[in-house]
Formats: structure tokens, C-alpha cells, sequence
């Protein structure tokens, strides 16, 4: 693979360009914001439809980056140490989701399980962009970081339609059923 700070034969920088690390920073973002706004949120609508797309964005993401990044990540850098413990905190993070998914506002630990999940993510994050974590050496490799993130951006975006067909779907079934009706 390419050196992902060459230049490309446009002559921009791959670094001024969308690469890999930069959507994974931006989805880190976005989360962030979702986690700060559950913190203040009061009514369990809000509380729920944050968790909702918290627990969305990170399914895509850690499959993105199980699927794709890792990977590559692996392949290019050989620190299994990191690439294995980031494996671990995402199985961590999904035993969680599953929890949360499976219960609502009204169940007594949703509050908990959500904080506990922003913690674990916070820890995440930090191990993956902090000076010497994965991204760092990902720069430092020879990954092709903005061919790795078009192939990343379309997955997720595979992803993400998948999982709003199955939302939609469940309200379809959930709307016949309060109706009498089958989907």
C-alpha cells in the first residue's frame, strides 16, 4: 500500500483529503455530542431516541472498523497488543448495547448502562487517538488511509440504510399490531 501521506495525482495531500482516521474522529464526535446530550436529557422520549441513535452509530462503527480498519490497521503496523485490546473494549461495548437496546426509560439501570457505555467510549477513543495509540501508528504506516476511508464511507453507509429499513419495518410491525393488523 501507498505511503497515505503521498501525494495523489491531483497533487493534494492525502492528509487534506477525508481518510480513514478523519470519519473515525468524526463519528467519535458525533457520539460524544449524543452522550453529552442524554446527560442533560429529562424525558425518557429524548432519553430513549439518544439512545437509539447512540447505540445505532456504534454498531456501524465498530463493524466498520472490525470489518475494514482493524484489519488493514493489523496488517500495516503488526501491534497486535493494540489491535487486540481495542477487539476487546468493542466486545465489551456490544454486550452493553444489547442491554440497553433491550430496555427502555422505565427499566431502573437504562440511566446506568447508557454512562457506563459513555465511559467505556470515552476510554476507547482516547486509547485509539491519543499520541502513540492506533491512529498515530495507523499515520505512521504505510495504510492507504483515504482509499481505506471511501471503502469505510460506503460501508457505513450500506450499514446505516440497513439498519433504518429494519427500524422502519418494527414500526410498521409495532403500528399493525396496535391496529390488529399483520405487516
Amino acid at each position: 500500500m501507498a505511503k497515505a501521506k503521498r501525494e495523489s495525482a491531483n497533487g493534494r495531500s492525502a492528509s487534506s483529503r477525508s481518510d480513514a482516521i478523519a470519519l473515525l474522529k468524526a463519528d467519535h464526535r458525533e457520539v460524544e455530542g449524543w452522550f453529552e446530550q442524554f446527560e442533560k436529557a429529562r424525558s425518557a422520549s429524548r432519553k430513549r431516541d439518544l439512545a437509539e441513535k447512540i447505540c445505532t452509530a456504534l454498531k456501524v462503527q465498530t463493524t466498520v472498523e472490525e470489518e475494514l480498519f482493524y484489519p488493514a490497521f493489523l496488517e500495516a503496523t503488526q501491534e497486535e497488543d493494540l489491535h487486540h485490546e481495542a477487539a476487546i473494549e468493542h466486545d465489551g461495548a456490544k454486550k452493553l448495547i444489547v442491554d440497553i437496546e433491550a430496555s427502555g426509560p422505565d427499566d431502573e439501570y437504562f440511566d446506568a448502562r447508557v454512562s457506563v457505555l459513555s465511559e467505556m467510549i470515552k476510554h476507547h477513543v482516547h486509547e485509539e487517538e491519543m499520541k502513540d495509540g492506533m491512529f498515530a501508528k495507523a499515520r505512521q504506516s504505510d495504510m492507504d488511509l483515504p482509499a481505506l476511508g471511501e471503502q469505510m464511507a460506503s460501508r457505513k453507509a450500506e450499514l446505516m440504510n440497513r439498519m433504518a429499513g429494519r427500524g422502519a419495518r418494527s414500526e410498521r410491525r409495532s403500528a399493525g399490531a396496535a391496529l390488529g393488523t399483520r405487516e
